[in-house]
């Protein structure tokens, strides 16, 4: 083999020749193999899918997420090092090292870590063969250095928006039903909230059917018995009321007892036997109605169902947002598909592009527990960080993932930082500190609002509060810039003013000194001179 590098500025792209008359099968390609002497250095990684990101050191690196790549999804065998995917950002002497790849077409990048400071990047290839006399090119390796953080981030934002095109636009808010109902939502359920929204948020744009809908996953067009007169007559009564359907689906999976897999299990990624592949045997395996069974994006079929499925939603339901749930199956590894010289991001992108033509253009689509750089220029908004509950862990788990990934929200796509609740369910108990850590994540982050509470029990003071996140979210507030890693304090400008959105990650309080005239985000209070942070409190402050 030969390998051959092309440098245009500071991005690299490899090409690599078969000079042999024999195919080549190939796991992985390396790029580069050395020891930079930053095993000491504090670092981010990218996860292949939303819920993986890495912190901590290059020796000791730390998940931010609760379910890493490599253990709860098996995506790679990690021994004797720790893989993060397509970003990697070092914190140096002199400012930061950013290595990432500035495209996603083919393969999937790989960074693997060392304790001693040793690295390697490498091309995921997953076996397939290079052609006798033939070649490949590498995705594009972007490579900068620089004191500012930020700046680095957008340069590589800037690339990846040129090279597949941004969707950073449109920032929808609405209500959604999971937080509340969970899968047990009826159409009672929707319509109460509805006429909530009609007397007292009438900011709220969408109403989100979030699950529970469908008889079995993967039959999206067949209603369960809670919702026995159809969405499509449920969708008329939300345009009625001058709100917008969105709704939630799972376009690349289905439950054994779906019609679905019934009818058309050649759809389906196979194992090595020939026979559709349970997503267990490969990776995690989902959270309800388990095994799933993944359809191939790869399968002209599949690419005609999932087109016309959309199509049917969009011109004859009159939805014209979707929830894109569990899209990381559509990108599953250890499978074979139709096309057999397929990677499975390829899989993963013809299935999206094939969503989006059914869908159309002016449709938003947000990608849930999705792979994260295969869905760049496919999807309108993406989902940080995981699911909210009501308790102080969580609440700032979810900030850190929402904070790390808040770059992409410039040119990628809008940033979903997932509901906002403000209210205890049974299991679920947060205290105010924690309530307003959360309030305050959900202003730095500059995303998305959508409400997760059963609207008729906010409290006047919660539906203010919910008000005023709304006003942010209508003016398109940019996120909150952080000087670091450790998030203990960011700021905005909004409406000629700066706001200061202070975290207290620790368990013990904070003292924060303020300048004279600062006043609450909330209700305009003064807050004098000297602000004191609770063990896991958040606050938002007006700047004079």
């Amino acid at each position: 083999m030969l390998a051959t590098v092309a440098w245009n500025g500071p991005c690299a792209e490899v090409r690599l020749d078969n000079l042999t008359q024999a195919p080549l099968p190939l796991q992985a390609w390396p790029l580069f193999d050395g020891d930079l002497g930053l095993a000491d250095a504090p670092i981010y990684g990218e996860g292949f899918q939303m819920l993986a990101q890495t912190m901590g050191t290059w020796s000791h690196p730390e998940p931010v997420g609760r379910c890493p790549d490599a253990a709860v999804y098996r995506i790679t065998r990690d021994e004797g090092f720790h893989t993060v995917h397509n970003l990697l950002l070092v914190e140096t002497p002199t400012g930061w090292l950013l290595l990432a790849f500035a495209s996603t077409e083919r393969f999937g990048g790989e960074f693997r870590l060392y304790p001693s400071g040793r690295l390697q990047i490498v091309m995921r290839c997953e076996g397939q063969r290079l052609p006798p006399s033939g070649h490949w090119h590498s995705e594009a390796l972007l490579c900068l250095e620089g004191p500012d953080r930020a700046a680095l981030l957008s340069e590589l934002g800037r690339r990846l928006a040129e090279r597949h095109g941004g969707r950073a636009g449109r920032r929808p808010s609405g209500w959604c039903s999971w937080y509340h109902y969970y899968a047990e939502v009826t159409e009672a359920d929707i319509r109460e909230n509805l006429a909530q929204m009609q007397a007292r948020f009438p900011e709220l744009e969408y109403v989100q059917i979030d699950d529970g809908y469908q008889a079995f996953m993967g039959d999206w067009l067949t209603p369960s018995a809670r919702f026995a007169g159809g969405v499509p007559g449920l969708a008329a009564e939300i345009r009625a009321a001058g709100r917008k359907s969105a709704l939630w689906v799972a376009p690349f999976i289905a439950e054994p007892g779906s019609q679905l897999f019934r009818d058309h299990p050649d759809w389906f990624v196979k194992d090595e036997q020939g026979h559709p592949l349970p997503a267990e045997a490969v990776t995690y395996g989902g959270w309800r109605c388990t095994p799933w069974y993944v359809l191939d994006g790869t399968h002209p079929e599949v690419q005609q169902h999932l087109e016309s499925l959309f199509r049917t939603l969009r011109q004859q339901w009159g939805i014209d947002y979707f929830k894109l749930d569990a899209n990381f199956w559509g990108a599953i590894h250890g499978g074979r598909f139709f096309d057999a010289g397929a990677t499975r991001i390829e899989a993963y992108r013809r299935g999206m592009a094939a969503v989006r033509r059914g869908a159309g253009e002016a449709s938003f689509l947000l990608g849930c527990n999705a792979p994260i750089w295969p869905s760049i220029g496919l999807v309108d908004g993406m989902r940080v960080g995981d699911d909210v509950e009501r308790n102080g862990p969580r609440i700032r788990q979810i900030a850190r993932e929402l904070f790390c990934r808040a770059w992409q929200g410039e040119q990628l796509w809008m940033l979903d930082p997932d509901c906002v609740c403000l209210r205890d369910l049974p299991g679920q108990h947060a205290s105010a500190a924690e309530y307003a850590f959360h309030l305050a994540a959900m202003v730095a982050g500059g995303g998305m609002v959508l409400a997760g509470d059963r609207l008729r029990d906010l409290a006047p003071e919660q539906a203010a509060r919910l008000h005023r996140l709304l006003a942010l979210c209508q003016a398109k507030a940019p996120a909150a810039h952080f000087a670091s890693l450790d998030f203990a304090c960011g700021e905005l400008a909004w409406h000629g003013h700066r706001l200061q959105c202070l975290f207290n990650w620790g368990e013990a309080s904070r003292r924060v000194s303020l300048p004279a005239g600062a006043r609450s985000f909330w209700d305009e209070r003064p807050l004098g001179t000297m602000l004191e942070l609770q063990p896991g409190e958040g606050q938002v402050v007006w700047l004079p």
